[in-house]
């Protein structure tokens, strides 16, 4: 049985964070390359946090307590940086959770596009804001009404939630190129 496999046979087919069984992904935890099966909701609100997320992190009340020591440092986490708002520290406290499981926990780095996926150039180099590039192929700009000429530079750049893409300025307008158009000067 491969890994996906156990997941899916452990967690019995629903998110091991809040129980639903539609839209369900194998998520890696770093820094120790387990995963955890999670719904789409949950994902959205470990990558994309908003003033909505803690309440749905609510259902934790109920995942606490599975025995699977990954699951436990993944609530532990989650819990932990939501702590702010009061009642997660109530489940904290409550929380059984070994040492060995406590330490993985605190180590453990919640996912996120940057973390894993950076942005890379037609080069493969590594893209950052703040770089400057050269477009390397005419590109159309729609909407705007002139074409990007090969050869431009773009001071400056920003990346965005797509690791594919990045917003600069060209011919005063801010527009997003696709960095596989792009070489890091």
């Amino acid at each position: 049985m491969n890994e996906k496999e156990e997941v899916l046979q452990r967690s019995g087919g629903v998110c091991e964070l809040c129980g639903t069984s539609s839209n369900l992904q194998l998520y890696k935890i770093k820094p120790r390359n387990d995963y955890v099966l999670i719904c789409d909701t949950c994902l959205n609100n470990i990558n994309h946090p908003d003033s909505e997320t803690p309440r749905h992190w609510r259902c934790l009340n109920e995942s606490m307590w599975s025995e699977v020591p990954i699951v436990q440092a993944l609530i532990y986490r989650i819990l932990e940086s939501i702590s702010s708002e009061g009642w997660p520290q109530d489940l904290l406290d409550m929380m059984y959770i070994d040492d060995k499981t406590k330490i993985w926990a605190e180590e453990m780095q919640l996912y996120t596009q940057a973390q894993t996926d950076p942005t890379l150039d037609s080069n493969g180099n590594v893209l950052n804001t703040g770089d400057s590039v050269i477009i390397i192929k005419d590109l159309e700009v729609k909407g705007a009404g002139f074409t990007a000429k090969r050869g431009t530079v773009v001071k400056n750049i920003s990346l965005s939630e797509n690791k594919h893409q990045i917003e600069g300025r060209v011919n005063g307008t801010r527009i997003v190129l696709l960095s596989k158009f792009l070489k890091k000067v």
